[in-house]
């Protein structure tokens, strides 16, 4: 058993931020089933219990590695506020590589999508995050009713991923589109043409970057006719 002195000495070299940092490498390298407290111990070369001088329980663990990789964010897109020259014409570019942003950071960390799904991402860097891309719609012109209803639309695509309905990452046998087209001729029919082929720009399902991008653009564009239209219903000043 270690001594009071040698548990002291443990703790103090111990930070909320270098255990934070190990689970990151851990989630990473080993996937996040493999992030337990007896690894990250280990991986830390320290007793379980000094962990816990840090980070109360595993949940804050993971809560605290979402918002390391929303600090990591903020780094890629270089910073949170918004460009001062965001205005009517350039919101949509603007906001379209703020996501791809956090989307490039989200595939070195594939795992933290499945936490915010669990968890969400209440934390103060994705709470700036959000309020970044906010700040974007607000100084192009948009109301706040229209940027609300746009969030809704956009959903986790916010944060650079989407929760899908299904997988359809690979055609079905042959077989088994025979029995489909039974059912669902139609989805029998597009399973057989289209399916996706590019699994190293994938965050679940079939959230690949061609079909990110694809939706993501298909909202903006229509976020901006949403724009247009209620600039053209405000009074003209004279």
């Amino acid at each position: 058993m270690p001594s009071r002195s040698a548990e002291r000495a443990e703790r103090t070299r111990l930070s909320r931020d270098s255990v934070l940092q190990t689970a990151l490498r851990l989630a990473d390298r080993d996937g996040l089933d493999a992030l337990t407290m007896r690894a990250l111990a280990d991986e830390l070369g320290v007793e379980a219990m000094s962990i816990y001088h840090h980070l109360p329980n595993k949940n804050a663990i993971l809560d605290g590695a979402v918002e390391v990789v929303f600090a990591e964010i903020e780094a890629e897109v270089g910073g949170f506020g918004v460009p001062t020259t965001t205005d009517a014409a350039t919101w949509a570019p603007a906001l379209r590589e703020r996501i791809l942003g956090a989307r490039r950071v989200l595939l070195r960390h594939p795992w933290a999508p499945w936490i915010m799904n669990a968890r969400g991402a209440p934390g103060p860097n994705a709470t700036r995050h959000v309020d970044g891309i906010v700040g974007i719609m607000r100084a192009g012109g948009m109301s706040f009713d229209l940027i609300h209803h746009s969030l809704h639309a956009i959903g986790s695509r916010v944060y650079g991923y989407v929760q899908e309905l299904s997988d359809d990452t690979d055609a079905p046998p042959p077989a088994q589109l025979e029995q489909l087209a039974a059912l669902a001729p139609n989805l029998a029919a597009m399973l057989a043409e289209v399916a996706h082929v590019d699994p190293d720009s994938t965050l679940g399902w079939c959230d690949d970057q061609s079909e990110f991008e694809f939706g993501l653009d298909l909202l903006l564009e229509g976020i901006e006719r949403r724009r247009k239209a209620e600039a053209a219903e405000q009074p003209s000043v004279s």
